[in-house]
């Protein structure tokens, strides 16, 4: 797909199609427990359970599918917080093309390790995404390789939009989806799907308070930058591109509401997931469950909470689910 052209249902049904036999249909339960406390039925939807451990795998096995013949020869080039480069590094290697993954120090070692077992090259770069960035950059001018970002990408948002179609089959009635937010490509593409087939369905996307770019960049009306600081979240960090093509305005137009999560809150919904619905999940994967918990949202009617990934440091996860207080500087991001 063209940079600039437009995404629609139709780009969306395409990517399914073309990633089906790339990624896991994952699947959902039902939440006794936050049914119970919220009053409504909440459904679970286990994207961590995903074949790299979050939904990243399907908008980079979208781009990589995509690719032409010469693309695919000079190889590909991506900044990622982790589970994007974990995402884009396993396509790669399904597709035999060479992939680099440039990343910044902020990234939890686990994530870092999770791309080289996946046979990608792993660039540490700086103190943020945009620090990773100068060299992806420098990547594409002078070896000619194709960049594939995490999120503001027509193939990338088509491929993530993928789950909602998939929660749609799944779960017959959704009144409201609660979705999480960092870039912008997932909630984008859910959202999309989700509205093109009931438009009333509310979208609701979740941050966390240190360093959420979309939801500073929604309330200044236009892209800003965002200093990056560790969280439990980190899969969430990084700016939205101050050029943003796509997520910026569909963010804006298809997403009813946009909540912060604090650091604690976020720790309380890793516990939560463990305890009382035996899950194992990432910072990220959790915001969804803290904003339930903390009610920062309070859905109407059959509402889905996704569950994005489980790609945590099981020390740091062992220290949050034993009720240990966690501090993120400390932790050097993660």
């Amino acid at each position: 797909m063209a940079t600039g052209e437009a995404i629609d249902i139709e780009a969306i049904r395409e990517a399914r199609d073309r990633i089906a036999s790339t990624v896991w249909v994952t699947p959902h339960t039902q939440s006794d427990s936050l049914t119970h406390r919220i009053g409504v039925p909440v459904h679970l939807k286990l994207e961590h359970q995903q074949v790299t451990g979050s939904f990243k795998i399907r908008g980079a096995a979208n781009a990589i599918l995509n690719l032409s013949k010469t693309q695919r020869d000079r190889g590909v080039v991506g900044v990622s917080t982790g589970n994007h480069g974990r995402g884009l590094a396993y396509a790669a290697k399904k597709n035999g093309v060479k992939c680099i993954v440039c990343m910044s120090e902020l990234v939890p070692a686990n994530k870092v390790d999770g791309i080289k077992a996946q046979g990608a090259e792993v660039r540490i770069v700086g103190r943020s995404q945009d620090d990773a960035q100068v060299e992806v950059d420098r990547l594409v001018a002078e070896e000619g390789m194709t960049l594939i970002p995490p999120f503001d990408h027509a193939d990338i948002i088509s491929g993530q939009g993928t789950l909602g179609i998939e929660l749609l089959e799944q779960i017959k009635e959704i009144d409201t989806a609660i979705i999480q937010v960092s870039g912008g490509g997932l909630i984008s593409g859910i959202a999309l799907a989700l509205k093109s087939a009931n438009p009333k369905i509310k979208v609701i996307g979740v941050s966390m308070e240190r360093g959420a770019a979309m939801h500073a960049s929604l309330d200044a009306g236009k892209p800003v930058l965002v200093p990056e600081l560790g969280t439990l979240a980190d899969s969430l960090g990084g700016g939205i591109g101050l050029d943003n093509q796509y997520t910026f305005s569909m963010v804006k137009h298809f997403v009813d509401d946009l909540v912060l999560v604090d650091e604690a809150a976020i720790a309380r919904a890793i516990r939560h997931a463990y305890w009382e619905e035996q899950q194992i999940i990432e910072g990220s994967g959790s915001v969804g469950i803290a904003a339930l918990l903390e009610g920062r949202v309070q859905p109407r009617g059959t509402t889905v909470c996704l569950l994005s990934g489980g790609n945590i440091d099981m020390k740091l996860h062992h220290r949050i689910i034993s009720g240990e207080d966690v501090d993120i500087e400390a932790e050097g991001g993660n």
